[in-house]
């Protein structure tokens, strides 16, 4: 099949996050399967500045009309290094600029209409691949409008939205729906008007063929008040096209046996390796060294719903103790500026650094030994995929995808591999690090846990064939309704 995947973030971005992971690990699993897939988004300043990442014009512009103007989008291509094809939508005027989204915490004022361009100008470029493309494959907010685009001009493909993280829709002034140049009867109740405003999410999730999410849960989530974030009641009504794929890890990137970016590797039946990590990511960050406690980590974006808001309370309390903990993440700036404080208040026990390095972030998930995991919202848990596999036992509060990845340890049965909390407070994920502590203190338990946690599998596998099967069972629709 022919399949082309649509989304604001992706390869060659170097950032944490787990959509870029996505858009990385999915495409490059299905190719495997045998399937034509590419990759479209944005040429942002970060991926021209790349001087690793070598792309190449294709010779092919289009104008693209934004409400009364006009806009030249240029495509470029290129390889992520799995070797997916990448089409990078060039114009300066809107992704030239250091941040994706925005800068210094608030977003770019002009975001509609650079999110409506790229939504047209991918769909350009699906009207022009060939042999022609059967499914179009689009992820969160940032993509969601090209179902709408694809049902108001009646083309030829059939449409999947994935949603990743309801909180963020794509919700602007109602009179920016000016801007997608489409018919008035599109800004309705029954379109992509929400309480008077253009909510692009909203128009992902009644426009497109099929509506798919990241873990079970969080689907049962979405379709909640607590969860849905306004968008409860329109999942509600669509839930006979949203399915939940809980998406897998990229173990050819995220293995601790085969990792080139370690000082040494290692596996559940040899970790001698991980304590080797583990003192390179202490010398390397100035820490001190051979605490008796544990070393705590986070590879995590610095925002309210990865857990700050309960976890910073806790922070003097977690560092009156022996332990070492590091945090690699960008975001808030006002948790960036309260760790930076804080890092400066404990040295020698707390590193923080918010500018993303890749090297450095596989060195803390293997150097650390337990990974903290807060969150208020936790879509799929691709960041505890990973804790688990280089033998970092989470302490995590019980949402979403991490109810399917974490089994909460209990020694009277001897099961699990996790420290899990049920209640969004400091006092209660408090609790989980105590328990966490206690079983810490015993070298034999904690050394089987971690290798019960490192014997987990989450590959791409099985969740690249659930998809195929999705994609088959819509263009075997359309060809039926063809014939």
């Amino acid at each position: 099949m022919r399949i082309l995947m649509i989304g604001a973030e992706g390869p060659p971005l170097q950032r944490t996050g787990a959509l870029i992971d996505v858009m990385d690990a999915l495409p490059s699993a299905l190719r495997a399967r045998g399937h034509e897939v590419s990759v479209a988004l944005p040429y942002y300043r970060e991926i021209r500045e790349n001087r690793a990442f070598k792309e190449k014009g294709t010779g092919v512009t289009v104008d693209v009309q934004v409400g009364d103007k006009t806009y030249v989008a240029k495509y470029l291509e290129g390889r992520s290094a799995s070797g997916v094809q990448l089409f990078l939508v060039r114009c300066d005027e809107f992704f030239d600029r250091p941040g994706i989204y925005g800068e210094r915490g608030r977003a770019y004022e002009d975001n509609a209409a650079r999110f409506i361009f790229f939504c047209k100008a991918a769909l350009e470029l699906a009207r022009r691949l060939t042999p022609p493309l059967q499914i179009l494959h689009v992820h969160d907010w940032a993509a969601a409008l090209v179902p709408v685009f694809v049902r108001a001009h009646n083309l030829p493909f059939k449409t999947v939205l994935t949603i990743h993280h309801v909180a963020e829709q794509g919700s602007f002034w109602g009179l920016d729906f000016n801007l997608t140049n489409l018919p008035t009867r599109f800004f309705t109740l029954h379109g992509v008007e929400f309480f008077g405003r253009l909510n692009f999410l909203k128009g992902g999730i009644l426009y497109a063929d099929k509506i798919t999410t990241v873990s079970e849960h969080y689907r049962r989530e979405l379709q909640t008040p607590s969860g849905g974030c306004g968008l409860d009641v329109v999942l509600r009504e669509n839930a006979h096209r949203l399915t939940a794929i809980l998406h897998g890890a990229d173990y050819t990137r995220w293995n601790p046996a085969s990792d080139r970016l370690l000082p040494a590797h290692y596996d559940a039946r040899r970790l001698r390796g991980k304590e080797t990590c583990r003192e390179a990511l202490l010398k390397q960050l100035k820490l001190a060294s051979a605490p008796r406690g544990p070393v705590f980590g986070m590879v995590t974006r610095v925002v309210e719903e990865k857990g700050f808001e309960i976890l910073m309370p806790l922070l003097d309390r977690l560092l009156s103790d022996d332990v070492r903990l590091i945090i690699l993440g960008e975001g808030d700036p006002t948790y960036e500026t309260a760790l930076a404080i804080a890092a400066r208040k404990f040295p020698g026990k707390f590193v923080y650094r918010k500018d993303y390095d890749e090297k450095l972030a596989h060195l803390i998930e293997a150097g650390m030994d337990i990974s903290l995991i807060p969150s208020r919202f936790e879509p799929a848990g691709l960041s505890a995929m990973y804790n688990l596999k280089y033998g970092a036992l989470p302490v995590a509060r019980a949402t979403g995808g991490i109810q399917e990845i974490i089994e909460d340890y209990d020694p009277t049965v001897d099961r699990g591999y996790g420290f899990l909390c049920y209640e969004y407070s400091s006092e209660s994920f408090w609790d989980a690090i105590k328990r966490e502590r206690e079983i810490y203190r015993d070298r034999t338990t904690w050394a089987k846990l971690m290798k019960r946690a490192m014997s987990r599998n989450f590959s791409w596998g099985a969740s690249a064939q659930r998809y195929e099967d999705l994609y088959k069972g819509l263009a075997g629709a359309a060809d039926q309704v063809a014939a």
